[in-house]
């Protein structure tokens, strides 16, 4: 199963290869993470994506919660959530297609970025289903390269989490 873990960490030099090097160490496989800065200056959210049973979640949540670094820990998997991926991808376009791949990236609700002799960039976001269709559809015409930012969430509403590290 698949788990959306979101940390609130102390915005101090060290805190990303710290987590990742602990959870790395027991064997958690990270399937997604992005960081960065909050509203607050001192704190960065980090989001991670992890996939195991209800063991492994546990687990990885008190391995987080004894860093001192970290201020709080949510599972936001089970709760009513928007997350989002970034991707920037660079597709061979010659002329006679661009028409195209201009109509795919309207409908996917993409930007073409940037415009060469015989490529473009397409920035798209959304949720990752969304991401690997486009990449799907992308792949006939040569996808030249591709990066993503990893899962991003946030829980729906203003109540702040009830899930705080104790």
């Amino acid at each position: 199963m698949r788990h959306v873990l979101s940390a609130l960490v102390q915005n101090v030099p060290g805190v990303l290869s710290h987590i990742s090097g602990m959870l790395a160490s027991r064997g958690y496989n990270i399937d997604s993470l992005a960081v960065g800065e909050t509203e607050d200056p001192q704190l960065s959210r980090m989001t991670f994506v992890v996939v195991g049973d209800a063991a492994i979640l546990d687990q990885v949540r008190k391995q987080l919660e004894k860093i001192v670094t970290v201020v709080r820990v949510d599972d936001i998997s089970a709760r009513d959530y928007v997350e989002r991926d970034l991707m920037l991808i660079k597709v061979s376009a010659p002329e006679r297609q661009r028409s195209q791949i201009r109509e795919l990236t309207d409908i996917f609700r993409g930007r073409i970025v940037d415009v060469s002799s015989d490529m473009v960039m397409i920035e798209i976001s959304g949720k990752e289903r969304k991401i690997e269709a486009f990449i799907e559809l992308m792949r006939p015409f040569g996808i030249v390269e591709l990066v993503r930012s990893g899962r991003i969430a946030m829980v729906r509403g203003s109540a702040p989490s009830s899930d705080a590290k104790g």
